[in-house]
């Protein structure tokens, strides 16, 4: 299982020396673009204090809006499984996809055609220039995984699926599933 090569549509699963990187600090990413000019995710555990509703007013319902990562922080994007809802999707892989038409999404939630286990939000995004993702596998900041979940992943992460993933991967990293998130506090 370790030792796979970035590509769209698996998961970068922060390893435990992270702890110091704030934005990354227990972080599962869904990667939703890689390639030579650089890579693109979506960090998948880290819910804000926003729901939908409170940025985007025309929306009724209450989703919960994650933290996506450090870059465009003022702007929100999102990822689905509904792409014969929304038109202009761009599937990232196993039946995830990643924005569209926006208005036509706003419809779809407030006539309850989209729940909120097809739709995921997040302000920001994590970015990586070319070849940076690259180095930063090199000095073992990142682990690939397969994302096993498929398009159940939307519905699947929380704030505890960074200890989930280190109890899978087991060894070593079955004992940082238990450290305190900042071991300076033990």
């Amino acid at each position: 299982m370790l030792g796979l090569k970035p590509k769209k549509g698996k998961l970068l699963i922060a390893e435990p020396s992270l702890t110091g990187d704030v934005s990354f600090n227990r972080s599962v990413v869904l990667l939703a673009e890689h390639n030579e000019e650089g890579s693109v995710g979506f960090i998948l555990n880290k819910p804000l204090e926003y729901h939908i509703n409170d940025l985007i007013t025309e929306i009724t319902i209450p989703f919960q809006v994650y933290n996506g990562g450090p870059v465009e922080q003022d702007n929100l994007y999102f990822i689905h499984k509904v792409p014969h809802l929304i038109n202009d999707s761009i599937e990232i892989s196993d039946g995830i996809y990643w924005g569209g038409d926006f208005e036509k999404t706003i419809s779809l939630i407030n006539q309850k055609i989209i729940s909120e286990n097809d739709i995921r939000f997040f302000l920001g995004y994590s970015g990586w220039s070319s070849l940076q993702l690259d180095q930063e596998l090199s000095s073992k900041s990142w682990i690939v995984v397969k994302n096993k979940y498929e398009s159940a992943i939307i519905q699947k992460s929380s704030v505890a699926f960074w200890k989930e993933k280190m109890i899978e991967l087991g060894g070593n990293y079955l004992l940082w599933s238990n450290a305190p998130e900042n071991p300076s506090l033990n």
